[in-house]
Formats: structure tokens, C-alpha cells, sequence
């Protein structure tokens, strides 16, 4: 079904801009601020229970390698993030630590990592080094054959492009082969890192996920508003715009430019380019549920799953002194879980005495989230056995209908090769496919925004 082509009309409002992204997922904030410094005018309008979500509650787990010339690196380097707010995200030697029954492992700086692997007997000191060697190398292969490869494309007019992993830059034989408490270790970050729940990346993609964490972490500071809260402020200072839409809407045209009509204020908000940033399926959902048309650039079935998360404050007394400020656990058996636990332990605006913790998981996308919640909690809790009162879980966030940066792809995918981001309509408009940069997490979402930024610049003009 084709979207509704309007007329102007005295009763209509319309606001006009060059780009409306539709979603405020971090692939879509990266591409509005590329646009941004070409001299586009660009709105980003996030659904309102969205906005009203922390941001400590959607931050990214961990920023792998963010001075370490890493694909992060590069891509705050592209976005023009000067090296004064770049050093916000303070280098630390430990990206995050692995919690195993009988282990707890730190895993950042690649001699750091291979003496934990020796120290607590997963591996001999000979085999942990070449280990650790090879999957930094490989990993940075990898990392520089993304930063060269064209990777997104818009539609049929440009040639498609496959891209076949060397066999050089494979996951190492210590990997694969591994088995017991090594096997655990490795697959914990894995599933851990990718947002591939229920399921396991490729060999190229785990090999980057586990190589690229060898570049180290980062730190925060009281100030430290993460990684969104950096976007947010680099879009601000290019005069990009944000916007809530706490009601229906449908996609519309108005002189061959694509947008929205919000069903209650009455207005229109248009682009030359329109973004989608959210996965389509429950955008449809949403689409269906008001009533509305749903167009033909749209399709696929609803996330299959979801991610869980819940806020903690505690005394800082509490805290276990060697927890790193990231770790991951594995779910529990019997847990509605269907990927390991992140626990991020963060500075508190309240003071030094307190901290702010923030535990997720991801879970089937109609599971009931407050068993969910109350499992998290339990495990928190069990990691900080002497707790009592001094440890308050914060009241549920809000629930997004369509717009959660949190939504987890419905089907698996291997080794990225090229995403097509244009849409089947004759109107510039955009989707920014998120399940087909799954497998390599963060780095990604990361590199599908930057590409697809400069792929619509370039139809811009």
C-alpha cells in the first residue's frame, strides 16, 4: 500500500527540512551528524517514551579501541569529535571483565588479557601469547578491510559488492578449537558483544569482536555522558534538530518530498531525504495497531527479541572493589535469557558515595519484562551479597512502541557485505538495515552510519 499524497491545506501544518530521520538508534545519529556537516538540515524525532528513556539505559556496553585506532576511533574522528571530547572517553586497560563460575578474567590490553588467561589456568603462558597475537592481528585485518570496503550501496544503480573474509584473518585454531572453561570464556564475549541473540556471528565477526577488545577500554568521568550523550552534543553544536512524537502518525508526500503526519497536532513534517531508523518490522506493528497504511518501503516481521534493562543505585561501600566498571555474565539456567548479562558499573551525579549500575540482557520480544527485571536483580544482588538496603533498582523504563535503539534483528547475519539502504520508492527514502551489521556489534552500527551518511549526502548533492 502506497503512503497518502497530500495537498496543502490551510488546516495543515508543514515544516520543511533537508533529511527527516525517523528513530534515534545510533546508526541514525551517525548519519544525521554526516549530513549535518555537509550543511544539511536535519531533524531527528524519536518516539516520546523513547526520549524519556536514560541514556545510561541505552549507552552502548563497551567502545572498543575509541584512541587506539580502532573503527570507533575512526568513526569519532569522521564525525568531527574534536580530541578534547574524544578524551572524554578516558583509555582504560580493561575493556570488561568475564564472570565464569570459577573465574573472573579482565580482558582489554593483549598482554594484560594473556596473563589472565594464564593466571587463571585456562591456557599455558607459550599458547596465551601466540593467542592473543593472532587474534590482534587478525582483528585489525579485519577492522582495516571494513574501513576500505564501499559497504553500503543505493539500490540497483550501483554494483553490488561481496566481500569474502581473507582466510589469513580467520578466528585462530585456540579459538575454535577450544573447549571446558576456555570455550566458555570465548563464547560468553561473543554472544556478549554481538547483537546476535540466541545465536553465534561468523568466524570473521567473532574474530573482530574479540580482537578489537584487545585495543582496551574506556574510562568515564562524573561528567561523562557516554557515547550517545557525545552524538547528542555534536549534533546540537551543528544545529541539527531533536523532536518528540508522542502520538499516531502516517508517511505521506507533498511535492515529491517524503515524511510524516502526526494524527493529532494536524502537521507534516517533511524532508528531501527521508531515514528510517528503526527496524521495520515494528514500525509496520505500529503502523497496523493505529490504523494507518502501511507503504511499501516497509516490511518484515516484527524483532523477535528485546533487550531488558534496569537501573541500579547502591552505596559505592558495596560494590565489590574488583568488579570492572564493565563485566559480562552468563544468563542463568531456567533465566527467560537468550544472551549473557551486561553489567556496567557507572559514576553517580549523587557523589562518591554512590554509583549507578545498569544490568541487561536480552529477551524474547513477548516475554513478560518484570520477571525479566526481577532475575537481573538477583544476579546483581548475588554479586554483592551484603547489599540489603544499600542497593535500590529504579522504576522500569518506559516502553517504545516503534522507536527502541534497543530492539534486537529477528534473524542472524554473517559476515557484512554490502547494505543496500535504498528503499523501493521513487522518493528519496532510506533504511538503515541493522540486522545486517549484527554480527559485529557496536563497530556495526558504527560503520553503517557513517557509510550511509556519505550515501546520502552524495544523492543530495
Amino acid at each position: 500500500m502506497a503512503r497518502a499524497r497530500i495537498d496543502t491545506q490551510n488546516s495543515l501544518r508543514s515544516r520543511r527540512w533537508d533529511v527527516l530521520v525517523l528513530g534515534s538508534a545510533l546508526p541514525g545519529m551517525v548519519v544525521a551528524i554526516r549530513l549535518a556537516m555537509a550543511g544539511h538540515r536535519v531533524l531527528i524525532a524519536e518516539e516520546d517514551a523513547t526520549a524519556r528513556t536514560p541514556l545510561l539505559l541505552r549507552e552502548p556496553f563497551t567502545v572498543p579501541g575509541v584512541l587506539g585506532g580502532g573503527l570507533a576511533d575512526a568513526t569519532l574522528r569522521a564525525l568531527g569529535i574534536p580530541l578534547i571530547e574524544r578524551r572524554r572517553f578516558a583509555p582504560s586497560e580493561v575493556a570488561y571483565q568475564v564472570l565464569l563460575p570459577e573465574a573472573r578474567l579482565d580482558v582489554g590490553d593483549r598482554d594484560l588479557t594473556a596473563r589472565e588467561l594464564v593466571a587463571w589456568g585456562l591456557t599455558k603462558p607459550e599458547d596465551a601469547r601466540a593467542l592473543t597475537h593472532e587474534l590482534e592481528r587478525n582483528a585489525i585485518a579485519l577492522g582495516q578491510g571494513l574501513l576500505e570496503a564501499p559497504f553500503v550501496k543505493r539500490g540497483a544503480r550501483l554494483p553490488s559488492f561481496s566481500r569474502e573474509a581473507p582466510t589469513s584473518a580467520g578466528l585462530p585454531i585456540g579459538v575454535s578449537a577450544a573447549d571446558g572453561e576456555l570455550a566458555d570464556y570465548f563464547s560468553l564475549q561473543i554472544r556478549g558483544l554481538s547483537e546476535l541473540p540466541g545465536s553465534d556471528p561468523g568466524p570473521e565477526a567473532a574474530t573482530r569482536l574479540l580482537g578489537a577488545s584487545l585495543a582496551g577500554g574506556i574510562g568515564h568521568s562524573i561528567r561523562e555522558t557516554g557515547l550517545l550523550g557525545a552524538l547528542r552534543e555534536r549534533l546540537e553544536s551543528l544545529h541539527a534538530e531533536f523532536r518528540t512524537i508522542g502520538c499516531p502518525f502516517e508517511f505521506v508526500e507533498l511535492g515529491q518530498h517524503p515524511g510524516i503526519l502526526r494524527a493529532g497536532p494536524g502537521d507534516v513534517w517533511l524532508g528531501r531525504a527521508l531515514v528510517i531508523n528503526t527496524v521495520d518490522g515494528a514500525l509496520t506493528r505500529a503502523l497496523q495497531g493505529w490504523g494507518k497504511p502501511v507503504p511499501r518501503f516497509l516490511g518484515g516481521e516484527p524483532p523477535a527479541f528485546r533487550r531488558c534493562a534496569v537501573h541500579f543505585r547502591a552505596l559505592r561501600e558495596v560494590v565489590p572493589e574488583p568488579l570492572a566498571p564493565r563485566a559480562l555474565l552468563p544468563a542463568p539456567e531456567g533465566s527467560p535469557f537468550v544472551s549473557p548479562i551486561r553489567l556496567s558499573v557507572h559514576p553517580s551525579p549523587r557523589g562518591n558515595r554512590f554509583a549507578e549500575l545498569v544490568a541487561a540482557a536480552t529477551i524474547p520480544a513477548d516475554a513478560d519484562p518484570t520477571p525479566a527485571a526481577e532475575a537481573l536483580e538477583a544476579e546483581v544482588r548475588a554479586l554483592m551479597p551484603f547489599s540489603e538496603k544499600r542497593l535500590k533498582a529504579g522504576p522500569m523504563a518506559p516502553t517504545p512502541g516503534w522507536d527502541d535503539p534497543m530492539l534486537q534483528p529477528a534473524h542472524p547475519s554473517g559476515w557484512p557485505s554490502t547494505v543496500n539502504i535504498r528503499t523501493r520508492s521513487r522518493e528519496p527514502v532510506f533504511t538503515l538495515p541493522r540486522e545486517e551489521v549484527a554480527s559485529l556489534g557496536l563497530e556495526g552500527e558504527l560503520l553503517l552510519g557513517w557509510r550511509a551518511g556519505d550515501a546520502i549526502r552524495e544523492e543530495l548533492g
